[in-house]
Order: structure tokens, then C-alpha cells, then sequence
């Protein structure tokens, strides 16, 4: 299936073809594999498409399996295979049409849901139990309504995107004297006892996409550089290696870790916020495990020239991989929003020791003829050291909250350990890189409309 262009009418033919030219051709193929869909994108070549494409994909939760990269000159060419939540391939038309209208536009932008209707509040500082306690007391006290929130902890460090309503009028927080009181005690909340410099808070209005402003607040506050204070699991550690493909020219990046939902766009979105140029890429996934390849310059035509800059890329790339990773119990709330509802939720989990390592939080109107909202919120938990947490202080927990609110919807891997030892890694040099005049044939040949997904 290909989307039809529509042409503007008193067009002549030249300026038709610069339009041509331009415009990402995008076909969506449910034909030329069993087991995904294939969505072909190709266009001129610019820095950010290809983040761009894959940043519409992971916007709607597709699962990315596999996926080819190639840049030939000046011309862009992609292969994602993909399937819905539920590991199927892409069957609802709204889904297809949506697809093909993003995908075709020169520059995406997403529709944010809380364009203008809030304010954003933007937190950066050491991580600690029950600091989100202590934050979302001091919005219940200060009458913020919270509408929406992400919240990801790596490397002892937290950063958090809050979206706010004042909680009498239901519009943005606007007032600049309660804006400034809001900033001085989240501010101090942050800081604690020993958190005085790196400790930031800030209000925004502006529309952002909250996940790539999670990145780059946690790259600014330079996590990839700290220590873990929480343990962490170490089988998940993601391998990755910088070598130069001297003949070519290139950087080659490979990466090896557990597969989850937004891989890929942690990683591109990473390298690009970097200002490098994925040139060509090879992406696979099997029983559980993703295998990246990228070949990669900067943005100024020249690879990675130095050990230092070497090492600041498998750093970042490593942090950004791992502040998204799953680590503890996952629980789901579920129930009818209500003043203070986070602060009492986020109380129980500190009284309890249990630590919140991520954290997705959302709103959403019950029914549309009503004006009540549900709470539907997702928190990641560990006990006080990073440990998982203990079953009986979970069913307690769930006792105090509401069974039938909050309920267990994954466990970590800790809990179905077995004797069965992880697949081998790939080894560090000639053997974990493919040579790139047959990657780029493979790619090429893939990019020819193959009828297989093998």
C-alpha cells in the first residue's frame, strides 16, 4: 500500500519534482512477510530522518524485529519490520493511514495530547527512597493537579517530566509568585542533605516530546559518568563496541543486550542528540535479544578520532539503554483519580521500603458524557537496595492501595532464574562486524523489496 500524492494546484512540473524529490515515498507491505508488516521509507537524505521514522513507529508502541538502513549519496533508503503490542502484524487501517501520513511528511511532529493545557515541570537530582514521596506531597499541598508524568532513575540519578494543572481552575499554573513557590520546594525537596549543586528545577510551557527531553535531561546531568548506587543487575548489562572502518571512512557501533519496546529509538535518538549520521545500519532481534549494527560519521563527514570520544559514545549509548530498562516488580494502578491520589500511593511505597526506579503516570476522562478521570499509572519497584522487592511487602502494599486497583503485571527475570547460561556474546572486533561492502549489498537487497523476512 502506497500513499497517493496530492498535488497543490498551479504547480508547473519543476516544482512538482523538487516536491517529488523531497517527500518520503512510504509503502506499507503486509504481503512480503509471514510474521510482520514492512514499512519502506526513502527519501532525500537529511540529518534526523531517520530518528524521525523511527520516533513515529515507537510512538504508536510497535514492536521494531528487524529493520535496514541504507544512505546512498544524497538518498535515503529504510526496511522496518513491525508487529502491534500483541507481537501481529498491523491490521487496523487507522493505524496503516496514520502511519503513511507521518511517515510521508518531511518533518513529523507529533500531536502532543497537553499542548498549552499544562505546565511542565522538569527535575533533575540524586535518587533516593521515597523522594517521590516528598514530590508529589509538596504538588498535592500546593493544589497541582498532576495530568501526566515520566520518571526514570539511572546511575543514582533521576529525572523527571511532570505535567501540572492548577487543581481549583483545571488550566496551567501561570502565576508567577506560585510558580516560583513550586520551584523553591521542589528545588529543596531535591537537594535533601546533600544534593546542593547538581539539584535542578524548571517550568516549562513549551511543547516537547517528553521521552527525547528525559534523554537529554539525563545526559546534561552527565549520568553515563556516575556510579550505580542501587544494585543493579549485571546480566543486562548491554555490550557495545566502537571500532573505525578506516577504508570507508565510517565509525562501526555495535550493540548487544535484552530486546524491549523503544530500543531502537534509545539508541538512535542518542547518537543523532550526539550529532552523528547513521549512514547504514543492521537491526535484528531473536528470543529476547537485539542485535544493533550502525555505521556511523559526524555530522561533520568524519568518524570517531579519538580513545576519549570512543568511550563517551559506549558510555552514553550504555546509559541511555539501561535508564529505559526494566528493573523491579512492575505494578499498575488503576482507579479514579482524585486530589492527592499520588502522594498517598508514593507514602505507602516508602512506608513499605519499596523504591520506585521508574515511573509512567497518566490520566484519562471515565467516561465522556462525565467529568471524572482515571488514575492509570505504571511504577517499577525494588526494595531499598536495588534488590527485588520481597513478595508479602508487595500483597501489603496492594492490601493498604486496593487489590482490585493495584495489581502485580510483571516480574523481573530475578524471580525465573534458571540454570540456562545467556547466549554467547559476540566477540570484541573482526568477528561482531560484518564488512561493509557485504552489509551494504545486504541491505541493498533487502531494500529491493525481498519477498522473504528470513
Amino acid at each position: 500500500m502506497m500513499m497517493e500524492m496530492e498535488w497543490p494546484s498551479r504547480l508547473d512540473e519543476y516544482e512538482k519534482l523538487v516536491i517529488r524529490m523531497n517527500t518520503p515515498r512510504v509503502v506499507i507491505d503486509n504481503g512480503a512477510c509471514s510474521t510482520a508488516t514492512l514499512v519502506k521509507v526513502d527519501s532525500a537524505r537529511r540529518f534526523g530522518n531517520l530518528l524521525e521514522a523511527v520516533q513515529v513507529l515507537t510512538d504508536l508502541n510497535l514492536s521494531i524485529k528487524k529493520a535496514y538502513v541504507s544512505s546512498d549519496g544524497r538518498w535515503f533508503m529504510d526496511v522496518f519490520h513491525v508487529t502491534d503490542q500483541n507481537g501481529e502484524k498491523l491490521t487496523d487501517e487507522s493505524v496503516i493511514s496514520y502511519l503513511e501520513q507521518s511517515l510521508g511528511t518531511t518533518h513529523y511532529r507529533r500531536n502532543e495530547e497537553f499542548n498549552g493545557t499544562t505546565t511542565a515541570l522538569e527535575l533533575t537530582g540524586t535518587d533516593r527512597v521515597g523522594l517521590l514521596s516528598e514530590v508529589f506531597a509538596v504538588l498535592a499541598d500546593l493544589q497541582c493537579d498532576v495530568v501526566e508524568a515520566k520518571v526514570w532513575t539511572h546511575n543514582g540519578r533521576i529525572a523527571s517530566l511532570i505535567y501540572v494543572k492548577d487543581c481549583n481552575s483545571g488550566s496551567p499554573i501561570e502565576d508567577r509568585q506560585k510558580i516560583d513557590t513550586i520551584v523553591a520546594r521542589l528545588r529543596s525537596v531535591l537537594k535533601g542533605d546533600n544534593d546542593i549543586r547538581s539539584a535542578k528545577t524548571s517550568v516549562s510551557m513549551a511543547v516537547t516530546h517528553t521521552e527525547r527531553r528525559l534523554h537529554q535531561m539525563m545526559f546534561a546531568d552527565r549520568d553515563y559518568e556516575r556510579k550505580p548506587i542501587l544494585k543493579l543487575n549485571a546480566d543486562n548489562s548491554p555490550a557495545v563496541t566502537v571500532q573505525n572502518c578506516a577504508e570507508r571512512g565510517y565509525s562501526v557501533v555495535c550493540v548487544q543486550c535484552k530486546d524491549r519496546t523503544k530500543l531502537l529509538f534509545d539508541v538512535i535518538f542518542t547518537l543523532t542528540d550526539m550529532q552523528y549520521v547513521v549512514f547504514h545500519a543492521n537491526i535484528n532481534t531473536a528470543q529476547e535479544r537485539a542485535y544493533l549494527e550502525f555505521y556511523i560519521r559526524h555530522s561533520d563527514g568524519t568518524p570517531i578520532s579519538s580513545e576519549a570520544e570512543r568511550q563517551r559514545v559506549i558510555q552514553c549509548l550504555q546509559a541511555a539503554i539501561q535508564r529505559r530498562a526494566s528493573e523491579g516488580v512492575r505494578l499498575e494502578l488503576c482507579t479514579e483519580d482524585r486530589p492527592g491520589l499520588l502522594a498517598d500511593v508514593m507514602r505507602t511505597f516508602r512506608e513499605n521500603g519499596l523504591n520506585v526506579t521508574r515511573a509512567e503516570i497518566s490520566t484519562t476522562r471515565a467516561e465522556i458524557s462525565t467529568t471524572r478521570h482515571m488514575a492509570l499509572n505504571v511504577f517499577y519497584v525494588t526494595d531499598v537496595v536495588g534488590n527485588v522487592a520481597d513478595q508479602k511487602t508487595i500483597e501489603s502494599v496492594r492490601q493498604r492501595i486496593g487489590l482490585s486497583n493495584l495489581k502485580v503485571k510483571e516480574l523481573p527475570s530475578t524471580y525465573h532464574q534458571t540454570t540456562e547460561r545467556e547466549e554467547q556474546t559476540f566477540g570484541v572486533g573482526g568477528a561482531v562486524l560484518f564488512t561493509l561492502g557485504s552489509m551494504v549489498r545486504r541491505n541493498l537487497y533487502n531494500l529491493g523489496l525481498i519477498r522473504s523476512c528470513s
